[in-house]
């Protein structure tokens, strides 16, 4: 996109828009001071962090033109959202009604509104989102939340909190609808989960909007004593994509598995961080990530595994895989350990490369033609990933939408 924008609110972000979207959803005075304060704090805030080396930044996000890709009070979705008897599965206008304690204490407790400049965009501007409260005890599946957005922009939130000894199974998806939208679009998720003591949550992500869609999100996790947080993250849609998605092992013993796949193609750019920080005893996390690339498609990917000074026995690895199926293609690997503390046993790797030549011809040698060799090894390289994927219906979807894109 043309035109290079400095971070200040402008006439599409002011306060009658950001009290017109509250007043819509009947909120209470705290939630609408919060997003005013977000308002307030645009123009003094930075985009998210992103890779940089010497002489060049790998993800340009401040080149967006926001005036054309933010229209928040004509925002406009379909929405499903469902789950068993026993779990609070609330549109966001519900659960201001119906869970207004809950909301209070947790919205903007893992991810500060005022992070950054599209999270602080984000809390001014949300008008969508899922609230998910699983009672103490409670072993749920089959949560689902789908999100077809027919707008310009959209704004969604996702709230989890689940109490002690409980547990649940989520899988959220975003997607275009078939609605006509001339030009460019914006769509921007903010994911925060809080487990309860000895909870387990497993989030599942698909993200499969259309190529006009620059996405944004964040999805992070409070993880307390002995909790299990799995993120499982799958991105195949949008022009762009900046994504984060991380976890904090704030409790003793607790524990998180963050599982990623992309597959860009086209000139898509996908921008992908992996973070954890170890901030207890005896906490575990495992990051696997592994995404293909065609065209002329960008990927950059960060994993940071940060090891606090009190985090004794501490377990950390970490292993990202590229594959680039064209020459033109480009893929570059960051990945981090920083270690405060010697109990630690922990890993990294990152590899990008070509698929391997001497399996393509022992395949083609043996009869199999070129094309549908190369596509047998690309899906055969997901595998690591899909065998994490515990969600049946995520980890097929996931095989699905690869077979469809190879199939192009």
């Amino acid at each position: 996109m043309s035109g290079t924008m400095s971070t200040q609110a402008h006439p599409a972000v002011d306060e009658s828009t950001v009290r017109q979207i509250s007043e819509q959803l009947d909120e209470p005075e705290w939630l609408l001071e919060t997003r005013l304060e977000a308002l307030d704090a645009l123009e003094d805030l930075e985009m998210p962090s992103v890779v940089r080396t010497p002489g060049r930044t790998w993800t340009n996000l401040y080149d967006l033109d926001y005036e054309s890709l933010v229209d928040p009070l004509n925002a406009a979705e379909e929405k499903d959202q469902e789950g068993p008897d026993d779990v609070e599965v609330l549109p966001i206008a519900e659960a201001v009604e119906e869970l207004p304690d809950l909301l209070r204490e947790h919205f903007g407790s893992v991810v500060d509104p005022q992070e950054n400049y599209l999270t602080a965009l984000s809390t001014a501007l949300f008008s969508t989102g899922t609230v998910i409260y699983v009672p103490e005890g409670v072993d749920a599946e089959d949560v689902t939340v789908r999100t077809r957005m027919n707008s310009t922009s959209l704004f969604n939130y996702t709230l989890v909190v689940t109490e002690e000894s409980s547990s649940v199974t989520i899988l959220e998806r975003q997607s275009t609808g078939d609605e006509a939208v001339d030009g460019d679009r914006y769509y921007s998720g903010v994911v925060e989960v809080v487990p309860g003591e000895n909870a387990t949550v497993q989030y599942g992500a698909l993200q499969n909007l259309d190529q006009d869609t620059y996405n944004y999100s964040v999805k992070r996790a409070d993880a307390t004593q002995y909790s299990t947080v799995t993120f499982v993250d799958g991105t195949l849609g949008s022009r762009l994509t900046k994504t984060e998605v991380s976890t904090e092992l704030n409790g003793e013993g607790a524990e998180t598995n963050i599982v990623g796949a992309f597959f860009g193609h086209d000139d898509q750019h996908f921008d992908i961080d992996s973070k954890v920080w170890h901030r207890a005893e005896h906490t575990t996390a495992d990051l696997v990530m592994r995404g293909v690339i065609d065209d002329v498609a960008r990927s950059v990917y960060e994993g940071i595994q940060d090891v606090g000074a009190g985090a004794w026995d501490t377990n950390s690895y970490q292993r990202e895989n590229t594959l680039m199926l064209s020459d033109e293609s480009e893929a570059d690997a960051s990945p981090q350990l920083i270690i405060n503390n010697h109990d630690t046993e922990a890993s990294h790797s990152a590899t990008v490369g070509q698929v391997d030549q001497e399996d393509l011809f022992y395949m083609t040698s043996r009869g199999v033609d070129e094309r549908s060799a190369r596509d047998m090894l690309v899906e055969g390289f997901y595998v690591p990933v899909l065998e994490e994927i515990e969600v049946d219906e995520l980890r097929e979807e996931i095989q699905r939408l690869v077979r469809e894109r190879l199939d192009e």
